[in-house]
């Protein structure tokens, strides 16, 4: 069974991606577990399910996991002023075809779940650069998002969808709700529940050793970036990105989306509330995936759009997460290669694996779409 499954990820190592490691759960129980090819591609060292990887955009649903926990607590209401919580949010500017100006509207802590609030992904920009300065490299989590919020806005507040560091505000606002550094609290009552031992959004550096190698896709093959989290996502020793800090194994990534999946995490009804499309029609006119998905409190759901009824997200090295909940099954890849040529086939694994389990017809259309993404004939 899976064979389909199973030779397009086989596919994308002939397209130049080092190895992968693909984990599909269903009622609970493993399903699939299909990995193939090298975590240390220079020295030949085997892909073996153990592997560290630094799961990028993949820490965001864990993040907005962390952050729905304290609303389900009654710390806050999505309608909520971010301000309210984080005074250097209060006024804001805004660039505009006329030069910045204030903001009109506020930002809404509604709006850093949803990646409308206006915020840039812009790391390097001049205020952070300050805050690396000022603080010698430390850039603690909180202080550095005071730093961040001095940046005018790209636009006001739930005008549109713009992937930006939304969940790196939201891991502050964790801070500030629960009394914690977002790192602990998130090992208290994500990690340590269910058991992901091998997880950290803040990796001692006595640990840099335990990260597999990761690659970036250039001119045609993978080239060896190292061990660390890349420079861009982790703005100092102390910062714990919420959006891209996350580092985690295969086996830890399945026990989150178990987690979510039977409600260890999150009250049926705050799951319910997480994945269901939030996005107006003038939001999704920027959304990446509007022909596939909507978009809820951090993670593409299910728009009504085809055969597409799962929830997750994906990571810039590879990463992919995906839960159906009617049909109990969780899906993690694996993967460890920056602007891979495996980003657009991945988002294929959960339709394929739902074709193979159910027989539903959908291979035709899968097929056709795989072809428009990439030039490859798969051997099932």
């Amino acid at each position: 069974m899976f064979e389909k499954t199973k030779s397009l990820c086989n596919s994308f190592l002939d397209m130049g991606v080092p190895g992968f490691d693909l984990a599909v759960y269903k009622g609970g129980e493993c399903i699939l577990r299909h990995f193939n090819g090298y975590s240390d591609l220079e020295n030949k060292v085997e892909i073996n399910g153990k592997e560290r990887y630094n799961i990028y955009s993949c820490s965001k649903p864990i993040t907005c996991t962390a952050a729905l926990q304290l609303w389900e607590k009654g710390l806050f209401s999505l309608e909520d002023k971010l301000s309210d919580y984080m005074p250097e949010f209060e006024n804001m500017t805004v660039e505009t075809d006329d030069g910045i100006k204030n903001a009109e509207k506020p930002i809404l802590i509604k709006h850093l779940f949803e990646m409308t609030s206006g915020l840039s992904y812009a790391l390097d920009s001049p205020s952070l650069m300050k805050c690396r300065e000022e603080t010698k490299g430390i850039c603690k989590t909180r202080e550095a998002i005071r730093y961040a919020a001095k940046e005018p806005l790209c636009y006001e507040p739930g005008d549109r969808w713009q992937y930006s560091m939304s969940h790196d505000v939201l891991a502050a606002l964790v801070e500030v709700l629960s009394g914690e550094k977002f790192e602990t609290y998130v090992k208290k009552n994500i990690f340590d529940v269910v058991g992901m031992n091998d997880s950290t959004f803040l990796l001692p550096d006595s640990e840099l050793e335990t990260i597999a190698e990761q690659y970036k896709f250039e001119d045609g093959k993978p080239i060896n970036i190292g061990k660390p989290i890349m420079p861009f996502f982790k703005l100092g020793s102390e910062y714990a990105s919420g959006g891209a800090g996350g580092i985690s194994t295969v086996d830890d990534c399945i026990k989150f989306l178990e987690g979510l999946r039977t409600g260890k995490f999150l009250k049926p009804e705050t799951l319910k509330l997480m994945t269901t499309d939030r996005l107006t029609e003038k939001q999704k006119s920027t959304y990446w995936t509007k022909e596939t998905h909507g978009y809820g409190l951090g993670v593409r759901c299910d728009g009504g759009i085809g055969n597409n009824k799962d929830f997750g997200w994906g990571g810039a090295a590879g990463a992919y997460m995906a839960v159906d909940l009617e049909n109990e099954i969780s899906i993690y890849y694996g993967c460890h290669l920056h602007s891979s040529p495996g980003q657009g086939p991945r988002s294929l694994l959960y339709r394929l694996i739902i074709a193979e389990l159910f027989d539903n017809g959908d291979f035709e259309n899968i097929e056709n779409e795989m072809k428009n993404l990439y030039d490859y004939n798969l051997t099932y």
